[in-house]
């Protein structure tokens, strides 16, 4: 898409804007907006973009807080939007977020994303080169490459960011710090990590048909970054999380939710390297299918992470999904819950295991009679609401400033943690690609055989150059991320 010549004076101000505003947030609104305004000390007014689904629910946590006014909402999707719409009547509604950031942003001091993943790192930039705060909905972004920039530009632009994997607030991945600070498990050395994602088709061929694109949604501006293709039906709200070029599958979708316990636990930050194994799609006997625009059906990949300060060694990680479990472990009783039943986490050490569910919630000792028996003193602040209390967090951490008050998510963590997700992704993707033999007839599949080595300073695959094609994506004409 080539952009009108006032979709380009709009890139022209927000870069140009950027300079100008990076010291905004510490200037009283009334100053800048006029009568009416209440200085950033004493409130922040929020400015969405995605506000149907994930995002609605977020904008009614932020103004819970009961320190943020939902000034602006921006949605392509006038379906999507009218709850938060009809919820927020004195909040001005745009169409285009660019329009939105060059219009209002004298008006807003802070921007909540939760847009489809491919462009989280667009919409976020922009906010951040405008001085404004951001919470993005995880992933953080798309490609390894965006996780990398907008982790560098939160510091660069010095605002307060928070990535929406709500569970690194609650008081169970505290729980699982305290126990493994305590020494109950030992040294640990492995993480098995599963989920019963995707709840939405995967491994399937992209519609034929061309239905016409329902009135009320910018179709042009829902792609965004993404090639152009025709509008199909049953890819809004949420399928689109099948879909490369929109979404980053189960990984994307929960990984954020799962990986994070580990990554606090012990201190991870990036992988060494990644391999996996997908599912396979036979369209008829003997016939497998490839279907490289949608993410299989189900996957395992297996991450390396170097040790750290607080391992004796390398982890392995295991990210299961599309139902596959680990073994159970063997000090669980055969009738006693796995995880939550449908997802969970588990760290073995040298002298003990625990585990927990999604978002870290439920934090358990096994056999689960120790949980009886071993009394650890809390020594972790607990964030105000657990869970639920990651949106006020985030407010009060944008009415305080940059580097004020300790967030659970910043992308100086979000970052390596999106991007160990997007890295077990890139083994995913390879794993179902397939080659012709040199000999012989037929197709192989050595992505699925490969162990992906990763140069973490220059973000390549070392080994196997065709899983760098997505390391970053190539945008549509007309977009770019700044920096």
């Amino acid at each position: 898409m080539k952009l009108k010549k006032s979709d380009a004076s709009r890139r022209e101000f927000i870069k140009s804007a950027s300079l100008a505003s990076a010291g905004f947030m510490i200037v009283p609104r009334h100053v800048l907006g006029g009568k009416g305004f209440t200085a950033p000390s004493d409130k922040i007014v929020v400015a969405g973009i995605g506000v149907g689904g994930k995002g609605k629910s977020d904008l009614r946590y932020f103004a819970q807080s009961g320190k943020a006014d939902i000034g602006f909402l921006c949605d392509v999707d006038d379906r999507q939007a009218k709850d938060s719409v009809a919820a927020y009547p004195k909040a001005k509604y745009y169409k285009d977020w660019r329009v939105m950031l060059e219009k209002e942003s004298k008006n807003f001091d802070a921007v909540s994303v939760s847009t489809p993943d491919h462009n989280h790192a667009i919409q976020a930039m922009a906010a951040m080169q405008l001085g404004k705060h951001v919470y993005v909905q995880k992933p953080m972004t798309h490609d390894i490459y965006e996780a990398r920039a907008l982790t560098q530009a939160a510091k660069k632009y010095k605002v307060v960011t928070q990535m929406g994997n709500q569970g690194s607030s609650g008081d169970g991945v505290r729980q699982l710090v305290e126990w493994f600070d305590a020494g109950i498990i030992g040294d640990v050395h492995t993480v098995q990590i599963w989920t019963n994602r995707p709840i939405w088709p995967q491994g399937i061929p992209w519609p034929s048909t061309k239905p016409a694109v329902p009135q009320g949604l910018d179709w042009d501006l829902w792609l965004g970054t993404a090639p152009y293709k025709d509008y199909v039906d049953n890819l809004i709200p949420g399928s689109w999380r099948g879909w490369w070029d929109y979404g980053t599958g189960a990984l994307g979708d929960l990984g954020c939710h799962l990986m994070e316990a580990p990554f606090r636990v012990l201190n991870l930050k990036y992988a060494s390297d990644v391999q996996a194994s997908v599912s396979s799609v036979f369209t008829a006997f003997g016939k497998r299918g490839f279907f490289p625009d949608s993410c299989p059906p189900s996957s395992h990949a297996t991450l390396t992470f170097p040790k750290t300060d607080r391992t004796q060694g390398p982890i392995t990680m295991h990210w299961m999904d599309g139902g596959i479990k680990p073994e159970r472990p063997e000090e669980l009783g055969p009738d006693e819950m796995f995880g939550d039943g449908n997802s969970g986490i588990l760290f073995i050490g040298t002298k003990g295991k625990m585990m927990a569910s999604e978002y870290a919630a439920n934090p358990r000792l096994l056999p689960l009679s120790r949980n009886e028996e071993v009394k650890v003193p809390r020594k972790l602040e607990r964030v105000p609401g657990s869970a639920d209390g990651h949106y006020a967090q985030w407010v009060e951490g944008c009415i305080a400033g940059y580097g004020k008050k300790e967030l659970s998510s910043p992308f100086e963590m979000a970052g390596p943690l999106t991007e160990a997700i997007l890295m077990a992704n890139l083994a995913i993707r390879v794993a179902d690609i397939p080659v012709p033999r040199k000999t012989g007839n037929g197709m192989h599949y050595p992505g699925s055989n490969t162990k992906l080595l990763w140069d973490n300073q220059n973000m390549r695959v070392t080994n196997y150059d065709a899983a760098n094609a997505f390391v970053k994506r190539t945008y549509r004409e007309g977009w770019t991320l700044g920096n």
